[in-house]
């Protein structure tokens, strides 16, 4: 064999070493982001299956498939390149975009407890911002494109907070590194969140089959216990995911003013969480963590409520003109 062709089986060897270096490198930085980012990737599991419930069973999954897929676009077609763009021309205006996001998520969140504590304003409010659809495929289609404009919010805390979390590397390091996160996470936030919405076919499955033996009475028992206890677990999850927007959004909120210099709410939530925490110094990080989330849920509900009849009276009527006045408008 010729000295050339050693040289090149020699390069080409090196060149393959170095792309498995490179592709361990971005798994153990997309785990690494992935984890940080834990904390809004749980909120966004939450949230998302009360967009999906009360749809007709056969109409479950194809619109987490639709969420799913509009999820991955929000994350690889604007988030991504426009939180690496942002951080390079423009840091400056992350947080602003941040808090606006925020904003939205109390927004969103307050107008459900306003919904379930006052049901006939919350209408009026919601059919002055936009009419509900009486076609079933209009109703799935605003429901979907609700959950999707609240997973950009979400993702786009989470794409920042693997952003921020990253070590100093290239563009393109930072690019495949934030795709990865992209991609795990949202396979892992809508596989589970599909899992939970057909959990009580699941149930049902399980509860009409099995044989007399001992092991197919666990399953029959098992399938009962899940048709029995979904709906609860549902409405459960409904209330987690609501409170979810608003402790999000509030916590941006807060930790946005501090990063433009107004600390004093941030200030006050954690010498409140320390106070307490020191009370009860078995449990210090769950009584902190527990402390702080419901001082920016507080912020977050604050926040939200005002901007009820700020939308309904003043935003929602100033698009409308303006859509008006678009091209070929109606």
């Amino acid at each position: 064999m010729s000295v050339g062709l050693l040289a090149l089986l020699d390069d080409v060897a090196g060149l393959a070493k170095l792309a498995a270096a490179s592709l361990d490198d971005v798994a153990g930085q997309a785990a690494k982001a992935g984890m940080k980012a834990a904390g809004a990737v749980v909120d966004d599991a939450a949230v998302t299956p009360r967009y999906v419930h009360g749809f007709a069973a056969e109409r479950e999954l194809p619109m987490v498939a639709r969420i799913a897929l509009g999820s991955i676009r929000n994350k690889l077609l604007f988030l991504l390149p426009g939180a690496l763009a942002l951080s390079l021309l423009a840091p400056w205006a992350i947080t602003p975009l941040l808090m606006l996001g925020g904003a939205y998520l109390c927004y969103e969140g307050a107008e459900k407890l306003y919904e379930a504590l006052f049901p006939h304003a919350a209408h009026a409010h919601e059919a002055a911002l936009e009419p509900a659809a009486s076609d079933p495929k209009l109703l799935e289609d605003q429901k979907v494109s609700g959950a999707i404009k609240t997973d950009f919010i979400l993702s786009a805390e989470i794409m920042t907070i693997a952003l921020a979390s990253l070590p100093e590397s290239s563009l393109v390091m930072q690019a495949a590194v934030l795709g990865v996160v992209a991609l795990g996470i949202t396979a892992a936030v809508y596989g589970g969140v599909a899992l939970i919405v057909k959990a009580d076919d699941i149930g049902l499955t399980l509860a009409t089959n099995g044989g007399p033996h001992a092991l197919g009475q666990a399953t029959r028992s098992l399938g009962r216990a899940l048709v029995q206890g979904m709906p609860g677990f549902m409405t459960l999850l409904g209330g987690a995911g609501t409170a979810a927007m608003i402790w999000v959004g509030g916590g941006i909120i807060v930790h946005g003013l501090e990063a433009f210099g107004f600390s004093l709410p941030a200030h006050l939530i954690h010498d409140a969480a320390i106070a307490v925490a020191g009370a009860l110094p078995a449990a210090a990080g769950f009584v902190i963590w527990l402390v702080e989330s419901a001082a920016y849920g507080i912020v977050g509900l604050a926040v939200g409520a005002a901007l009820i009849p700020l939308v309904g009276r003043v935003a929602s009527p100033a698009w409308r003109a303006v859509r008006r006045l678009l091209p070929g408008a109606g």
